[in-house]
């Protein structure tokens, strides 16, 4: 049983790395040998690919871009979520139960539902093309599901801990920044990186809310490659590599604090 779950478990991480793999072999070829051999290995590795796409695509400026709004809807996100979630957790009322359910119903609305309406309150406060207001539609639309995970964590904490704050002379506030928010430093890691994953590969809330140049995010740079009928595989795939690299670069040196994160997150008590 053991040998054939680390058959499945090799056969399924080859499945998913093999598009990966032929992503990175196409995008260091050149074009004749694309048309000769699609799936053939490379003769040589053709770098120009990245350095022509590296310029063209404004790369330095995009990934800025999108880190700074990753970065300060993350923390907004965060901050937000567990002040909402603390109350929701610990106050057990009729309205407490009501708010709950209304930030639950906000996980079940797509976001191209309401882009129509967004994008004209964008346009009436003057917030339409700027950092502000993408970085304001990111944290709305996240609060839902960051307070989903923070109420069901701060339930399962001991009261003791809070009760003994207040008796020693803490406000509610003092008592939520001292000793709630370092425990839930677990959960704080698994919610940012789900929403360090959305923010940074998404496509459709840039491309509508910031439409100047300068300020496009990295995914909407990497689109800017495919054309209407068709697509160059010498720039295209070059791009996706390194829209994808800022973020597997992150992960890559944050893997043990991400993966103790997560499973502290899934233990209580």
């Amino acid at each position: 049983m053991t040998l054939l779950s680390a058959f499945g478990l090799i056969l399924v991480t080859v499945i998913y790395l093999l598009p990966v793999g032929y992503m990175l072999l196409t995008s260091v070829k050149s074009s004749l040998e694309i048309a000769v051999n699609p799936l053939g290995l490379p003769h040589t590795l053709n770098f120009e690919n990245y350095i022509d796409v590296f310029n063209r695509m404004n790369y330095l400026r995009a990934v800025l871009n999108t880190v700074f709004i990753t970065a300060v809807s993350s923390i907004g996100i965060v901050l937000v979520s567990a002040l909402a979630a603390y109350p929701l957790a610990r106050v057990q009322t009729r309205w407490s139960s009501a708010v709950y359910q209304y930030f639950s119903f906000g996980l079940m609305i797509p976001s191209f539902v309401v882009i129509i309406p967004l994008y004209s309150l964008m346009r009436s406060v003057g917030l339409l093309n700027t950092y502000a207001g993408l970085i304001l539609i990111y944290i709305a639309f996240n609060i839902p599901f960051a307070v989903f995970f923070f109420t069901s964590f701060i339930r399962s904490l001991p009261k003791e801990l809070e009760e003994a704050g207040l008796i020693d002379g803490c406000t509610p506030i003092t008592v939520f920044w001292y000793i709630v928010l370092p425990l839930l430093r677990p959960v704080i890691g698994t919610v940012t990186m789900f929403i360090t994953l959305s923010i940074w590969n998404d496509f459709l809330l840039p491309l509508v809310f910031l439409f100047d140049a300068n300020s496009r995010t990295i995914m909407v740079n990497v689109y800017s490659f495919l054309g209407y009928y068709g697509f160059n595989p010498t720039t295209l795939f070059p791009a996706a590599v390194l829209g994808s690299l800022p973020l597997l670069i992150f992960f890559f040196f944050l893997q043990r604090q991400i993966i103790a994160g997560i499973t502290a997150g899934s233990v209580k008590g």
